[in-house]
């Protein structure tokens, strides 16, 4: 892989490309919160027939993954998408079982790429089974999320999963990740303080009492 990739530009190509084709492809697209699918949601819902699966059995503790879901589908009831949400039932405890290996490492390293290619693996497998044209996911709009590395981790899935295509983006270009801001005020969205799974929620308790 290039070093200095341009995803969001590659983005643009294939759109432009649909465009010119006038046929909507379908795409199956990875949620993991409302916040995070408002931008990418505004940037694709004119190209691509969208259904959203919700795998996210990262997050911790079940009542957060609860909230995160009941949220995001309230946004997408707020704007009227009318879209397939496929909902993965919960199971962070086997979730966890091949990232505990990888200890209490700081946010960013080896545990969130396996965590981002765990989630990437089912939602790339799940596509290619149901024969959807492309498989992409919302997480590069996050400042959090490094898109180099689902990138790869996309590219790299698609010479086992195709011929379903791998969606590239990076939904924080162009001010992208600003731009979901103003929408979560509008819809008074709830915006979550840490990136969801049990690492990082033990790493956002201890803040909570650094506060006090």
């Amino acid at each position: 892989m290039q070093k200095n990739r341009n995803y969001q530009k590659e983005l643009q190509h294939i759109l432009k490309d649909i465009e010119s084709r006038g046929v909507k492809p379908s795409l199956l697209l990875h949620a993991c919160c409302g916040p995070c699918f408002t931008i990418p949601f505004e940037e694709l819902k004119d190209y691509f027939r969208i259904t959203v699966i919700y795998n996210n059995s990262n997050i911790y503790p079940k009542e957060e993954h609860d909230r995160r879901l009941e949220e995001f589908k309230k946004y997408v009831k707020d704007i009227s998408a009318d879209i397939e949400i496929i909902e993965i039932p919960y199971d962070n405890v086997t979730y966890n079982e091949t990232l505990n290996l990888y200890g209490e490492m700081p946010e960013g390293h080896e545990r969130c790429r396996a965590c981002f290619r765990k989630r990437l693996e089912f939602g790339f497998s799940y596509a290619a089974e149901k024969s959807y044209d492309y498989f992409g996911t919302v997480m590069t709009i996050s400042r959090y999320k490094n898109a180099k590395d689902i990138n790869e981790i996309g590219y790299d899935l698609v010479t086992k999963y195709g011929p379903t295509k791998w969606l590239p983006a990076d939904f924080k270009k162009g001010n992208g990740y600003e731009q979901s801001l103003i929408i979560i005020r509008e819809h008074e969205m709830y915006f979550q303080e840490y990136c969801g799974c049990i690492f990082s929620y033990k790493k956002y308790q201890e803040k909570l009492k650094n506060r006090e």
